[in-house]
């Protein structure tokens, strides 16, 4: 059946709920740790449990990196502000109810820049709001009883909420890339999904193109990477124009995603919207931001990514896709920070962390952090090859490797230690290059009749016979002259 379906004249609507854990050192409304792991229920206190005649007490950080991720996103702050209780039973919700701000969220609006198809465009959210989170019931540690590990309750959240601005699956992988890059960049979250500290939920629904009424949405939960959303998505858009071209009924329901085969299944019907009873914390007063501290927020706030991209295309003159990959990690961006401040090379200096560096990294499983060699000595490396000293074959094989072995030893005394220095005499390359041509003369006499890309030939076995060490472009100015004769 599924051969003869035009997917194409439908297209999905889609919004995404992110909550990402805040990088706080203590619960949202106890002094409990945040920390992940931890012995099941070591994390815990009377407050986070909830025990009679406890009060929470707000963690004044989390407001605050709430309030950055949401200058960042471009949200307006709203500054009166307090928080309710969402009152629902589960094993893992100690209290019996969830202290958040669904109903009145402190980051209002705001947008996440993407590209998808080398084009870009805004996601728009719909609020970012505080909460606490929940436990976690564990149902394969005993074969007659769930398990419950009240380590994760009350850790502070932010949920991130999208409108339904999505249209399909490349748009949503390329959200949670932003996204993620952000909160790390931000130090909000350190946006490690396999641990849950940063899980989300995707509404899918699909209408015809064209329409503008919204269809009727599934919520798809538990996708424990970037991809696995991609993937989740694609099998829910698929499924559901299937079942609507067979002549069946979408319902609203919410499905669990299996990343085993790539399918989902029913968790449990949502065709009731259910009563949370909020009402205001009783507790907790409510809280007003002053202007002072939300512009001493901003002002603290570290250049972002797509500022950076921006000034290192217009400023420092870099190609749009190096400055994008350059600034898609936070440290790579510092690393090359002082690395351009140490050299006036500024392009030669991207293509070594692109190039060299990244392969480095990539072979070793490293992180720019444990890259040995520190971004002033790669400034030099950069320099003597500006300086007609070395060639870039031989700084990238032979100097590079042996500063990541002895990082205290600067390039240009390896370069004289392994007698590496380029000879730019024209005295000493001529005999090298009369070698090489005696050496091929049918490939001389191809050249000579108009196969001048042997040239490159001619200039590697020169280099080959000088150990490298002849002068490249003197060694193709020569080599045309004596091929031209």
């Amino acid at each position: 059946m599924s051969a003869s379906i035009d997917y194409n004249k439908y297209e999905a609507v889609i919004g995404l709920e992110v909550h990402a854990q805040l990088q706080t050192e203590s619960k949202l409304f106890s002094s409990d740790s945040a920390a992940f792991g931890g012995l099941p229920n070591t994390h815990i206190s009377p407050v986070t449990l909830g025990h009679p005649g406890t009060l929470p007490f707000l963690n004044g950080k989390a407001v605050e990196l709430a309030i950055r991720l949401g200058f960042a996103c471009h949200c307006e702050i709203e500054k009166e502000n307090f928080f309710a209780r969402k009152n629902y039973f589960y094993p893992d919700l100690p209290k019996g109810y969830q202290i958040s701000q669904h109903t009145a969220p402190i980051c209002i609006g705001g947008y996440v820049p993407i590209f998808t198809d080398g084009k870009g465009r805004n996601v728009q959210l719909n609020r970012i709001h505080l909460e606490e989170d929940a436990g976690k019931s564990m149902h394969d540690q005993d074969p007659d009883n769930t398990m419950v590990d009240y380590n994760r309750a009350g850790v502070p959240l932010v949920e991130i909420v999208t409108e339904p601005d999505i249209r399909n699956a490349d748009e949503a992988y390329a959200y949670l890339t932003e996204l993620r890059r952000l909160v790390r960049w931000l130090e909000v979250c350190d946006g490690n999904m396999e641990e849950g500290s940063m899980r989300c939920d995707a509404n899918i629904s699909i209408r015809l193109k064209g329409e503008t009424r919204l269809g009727t949405k599934v919520e798809v939960k538990n996708m424990n990477s970037i991809r696995n959303v991609k993937r989740a998505i694609e099998n829910e858009i698929k499924r559901q124009i299937e079942l609507t071209e067979q002549g069946g009924q979408i319902v609203q329901e919410t499905r669990s995603f299996d990343a085993s085969n790539g399918s989902s299944f029913p968790l449990r019907s949502k065709e009731e919207a259910n009563d949370y009873r909020y009402f205001p914390e009783p507790d907790l007063a409510p809280f007003r931001l002053t202007t002072e501290y939300l512009d001493g927020i901003k002002a603290a706030l570290p250049e972002l990514p797509e500022e950076k991209v921006t000034r290192y295309t217009s400023q420092l003159g870099l190609r749009e896709y190096d400055a994008r990959v350059i600034a898609d990690d936070k440290p790579t961006a510092e690393y090359f920070e002082a690395l351009s401040a140490a050299t006036p090379h500024l392009q030669a200096a991207a293509n070594w962390m692109l190039g060299p560096v990244k392969s480095w990294l990539n072979e070793n499983n490293a992180e720019i952090s444990g890259f040995p060699v520190k971004p002033a000595a790669l400034a030099e490396l950069i320099g003597i090859i500006a300086d007609g000293k070395v060639n870039f074959s031989i700084a990238s094989s032979r100097i590079l490797p042996a500063m990541i072995a002895e990082p205290g030893k600067g390039p240009l005394a390896i370069a004289n230690a392994l007698n590496l220095i380029q000879d730019t005499d024209a005295g000493n390359i001529m005999p090298v290059i009369d070698e090489v041509l005696a050496k091929y003369p049918a490939k001389v006499a191809e050249f000579r009749s108009g196969k001048k890309g042997l040239i490159g030939l001619f200039v590697g076995e020169v280099m080959k016979l000088s150990g490298g060490k002849a002068d490249p472009k003197l060694t193709n100015e020569l080599l045309m002259k004596r091929l031209n004769g």
